[in-house]
């Protein structure tokens, strides 16, 4: 077996008390092996430990392990091939590994690595024979990630190294990062020739708050030493696994100015026995020889260490121990393996293994631990991390552990979040960096699938601006049951009443003259056409249809156009009983012969009634709904179409006829001036039907049909009062006026007057 950790530097390099640590773990969990008697029984491990600091020497080394008797063999075969080493330690650094793995794995040499984490280790294509106790960068990164996340910072930068396990590192980072909402405000490699101070000027011009330092131990400590010699202060500091349990660095003066270090690294296990093994251990090197040349000759000298006598026991107890326990592990596996191996028995093997690895030779769970550099330059634990996926809280952190610059979660972002109901809008390469827009009405952001964008409600739905919902629209109508509704049929109700009770007093007086001066039997055409119009009112309540759409529209435009028609006719009359009757004796006489007065009426009613029933079949007035009069409401309600409002022209003229007729009539006698009465009725009329013009300009709600039914009720009611009620007063009130004798004497007064003139 051979062990090659990063711990016996050649003579050009610096000694690295970190990885004479190590060494030290290897050694004494293989004594620890040699003298348990549960594993290996009377097995005993050797190992031989060399120094990887450069492919260029270490090669030598490498080709003499896969060797056999001095010399290397390839077969078709690995099964009938016996190496020196049955299995290999390390070593360290990712680089090289991936440099030396294929050399092992052309002979299925196991590597039990515990130091290299890049993700690139994993590809089993590549790396047959590799496995490792350190677990894969992928896992560091998205425990990264999830801090990033947890004190929700978007504007971070990551600094890097240039070995191969900080460059795997950042390209994890990036490609992680497509799933999230953190934007790489910055990176950068350090090497040899790095100008410190322009990284970090560089840094405070992008106003970057979290720094993730993913990079050799070396080139992080140096990058942290310039952050405090240039002042750089009140920043979040992510100390990737190689520096995050640093003793030197907490110590420094200054370290605390520059801000708030987080780290995260492998949980630290103990190794019970480990403090009293490098005790016993210094003691009997400082007895041993320190170079190759007091060595005697038939030992090796790859032990010998000029430095080595200067490190005490507390130094190496106390020095980093992120992966004392990955190194350990790494042995003891190796050892089950090989223990299970010899006890093989046609009965199976033994299970008894204490590290277990994936399909792809990295460990099926890792604990990491989250650390704070506390005020007293210790790294205390404040959360921790499980790779395990059958645990219910993989991540966690205690938040009220971590002490803040600031006294408070610093704010890492590149633009401040949007106010509610903002739209995001980028600015520049970012996505974290944007400007807000508010999202106008009848629009909302959804944060959750697109911040970026106001989308548009739903056609029943409305919001005002600056949502992040739609909220339902209500649907208005006038029920049956509203109080106004209720009030304008119950005055319905009183018409067809006053109605029914002028056509029984009509009806008893019909030879009396009033009712004669009136209209005679015209009057219960009147009277029955105006009930019947009356009825449009009650079709325009409840929820609209088609049916009653038509129906209070049909109804009323047929049956008042007929109350027109007869007043009308009846104007006509007047005139020219008084008027025409003795300058026009002949049309006078045929009009009177040919009962004039009911065909005008009749073509009147026929004419509505094709126009009406075409039209209203061909396109009724049909219930629409009316989204664009209000946001938040949808007003149901009857359209009419430009066809069924042309027709209204006939309705225009009647009008402007009765009241031609009637003005030329404004000075007949003052009982027998119907003309006066029906100006008056016509006054009402347009200024009803003006109010409800103005009022369907400048309102669309749902009282928009109240107003058009009170307005049918307005033109029925003022029918009754300027031209019956005044008849129904002088029929109850003055009978005396109601007389035959009466009439004439008014007739031939005024005839003598106009005689006179």
């Amino acid at each position: 077996m051979c062990l090659v950790p990063q711990s016996l530097p050649l003579f050009l390099t610096s000694f690295t008390l970190s990885s004479y640590r190590m060494f030290q773990v290897m050694r004494f969990a293989v004594q620890e092996i040699n003298n348990s008697s549960l594993i290996l029984p009377n097995v005993s491990l050797g190992y031989e430990i060399f120094d990887h600091c450069s492919d260029k020497f270490n090669f030598q080394a490498i080709l003499n392990m896969i060797s056999r008797n001095g010399s290397i063999q390839v077969l078709r075969c690995v099964n009938e091939y016996l190496s020196k080493v049955i299995a290999v330690a390390g070593p360290f650094r990712s680089m090289e590994s991936m440099t030396v793995a294929p050399m092992f794995a052309m002979n299925l040499i196991p590597m039990v690595n515990y130091g290299s984490s890049s993700s690139v280790l994993s590809d089993k294509w590549k790396y047959p024979s590799f496995l490792r106790t350190t677990a894969s960068n992928k896992d560091l990164i998205h425990l990264i990630i999830l801090i990033i996340q947890h004190f929700n910072w978007n504007w971070v930068a990551f600094v890097s190294s240039g070995d191969e396990n900080s460059q795997n590192g950042l390209q994890l980072f990036k490609s992680k990062l497509k799933d999230t909402k953190i934007c790489l405000a910055y990176a950068k490699e350090l090497n040899e020739m790095s100008d410190h101070y322009e990284i970090l000027q560089q840094l405070e011009g992008l106003s970057i708050e979290v720094i993730i330092v993913f990079a050799g131990q070396s080139s992080a400590v140096a990058f942290i030493k310039s952050a405090i010699k240039h002042n750089i202060h009140s920043k979040v500091w992510i100390a990737g696994d190689s520096w995050s349990l640093n003793k030197n660095l907490p110590r420094l003066s200054g370290i605390k100015a520059i801000g708030t270090i987080i780290g995260i690294t492998e949980t630290v296990m103990p190794l019970p026995g480990f403090k009293d093994f490098v005790y016993l251990s210094q003691t009997q090197r400082n007895n041993r020889p320190s170079t190759c040349e007091q060595t005697p000759s038939r030992q090796t000298c790859n032990q010998a260490c000029d430095l080595c006598s200067d490190v005490s026991p507390e130094e190496i107890i106390g020095e980093n121990p992120s992966y004392s326990f990955a190194t350990y592990s790494a042995i003891y596996a190796m050892a089950h393996a090989l223990h299970n191996l010899l006890l093989c028995d046609i009965k199976g093997c033994s299970d008894n293994v204490t590290v277990y690895f994936d399909s792809n030779g990295d460990p099926t769970s890792t604990s990491y631990a989250i650390v704070f550099w506390n005020q007293s330059g210790q790294a205390e634990k404040v959360g921790s991390y499980e790779t395990d996926p059958t645990l219910d809280v993989p991540f966690s952190i205690n938040n009220t552990q971590i002490h803040w610059y600031a006294d408070q979660v610093p704010v890492a972002r590149c633009s401040p979040e949007c106010s509610e109901g903002f739209a995001k809008k980028i600015d520049g390469l970012h996505q974290c960096c944007f400007q807000c827009n508010v999202c106008p009405g009848m629009t909302y952001v959804n944060y959750t699938d697109d911040p970026y964008s106001c989308i548009d409600c739903r056609k029943t739905e409305w919001s005002k601006p600056g949502s992040t919902f739609c909220t339902q629209r209500s649907v208005e109508y006038i029920l049956f049951t509203d109080p106004i509704a209720i009030t304008l049929m119950f005055s319905t109700g009183v018409l067809l009443a006053l109605t029914l009770a002028i056509v029984i007093l009509f009806a008893l007086n019909y030879d009396k003259p009033v009712v004669k001066s009136a209209g005679g039997p015209m009057c219960f055409l009147l009277l029955g056409c105006l009930s019947a119009s009356s009825i449009s009112v009650f079709f325009f309540f409840g929820k609209p249809t088609v049916t009653n759409c038509v129906l209070r529209y049909f109804l009323f435009l047929l049956f008042y156009t007929v109350c027109l028609g007869c007043f009308a006719v009846r104007s006509f009359q007047i005139v020219c009983i008084f008027k025409m009757a003795t300058k026009f004796p002949k049309i006078h006489s045929w009009w009177v012969k040919h009962n004039g007065q009911w065909w005008l009426i009749a073509i009147v009613f026929v004419l509505q009634l094709l126009l009406l029933t075409t039209v209203f079949t061909a396109s009724p007035p049909t219930p629409v709904n009316d989204m664009t009069s209000y946001r938040d409401q949808i007003i149901l309600k009857c359209a009419m179409t430009r066809t069924v409002i042309m027709f209204l022209l006939l309705t225009i003229v009647l009008v402007s006829l009765c009241f031609i007729f009637s003005y030329m009539g404004k000075d007949l006698p003052k009982n027998y001036n119907e003309s006066k009465a029906i100006t008056l009725y016509l006054l009402f009329l347009i200024l009803t039907w003006i109010t409800f013009c103005t009022a369907s300009i400048l309102y669309h709600g749902k009282y928009l049909q109240l107003f058009n039914a009170m307005s049918v009720l307005s033109s029925s009611y003022s029918i009754l009062f300027c031209y019956f009620l005044p008849k129904c007063y002088i029929i109850i009130f003055q009978p005396q006026k109601n007389t035959q004798q009466h009439f004439q004497g008014i007739i031939q007064r005024y005839t003598q007057n106009i005689s006179s003139k």
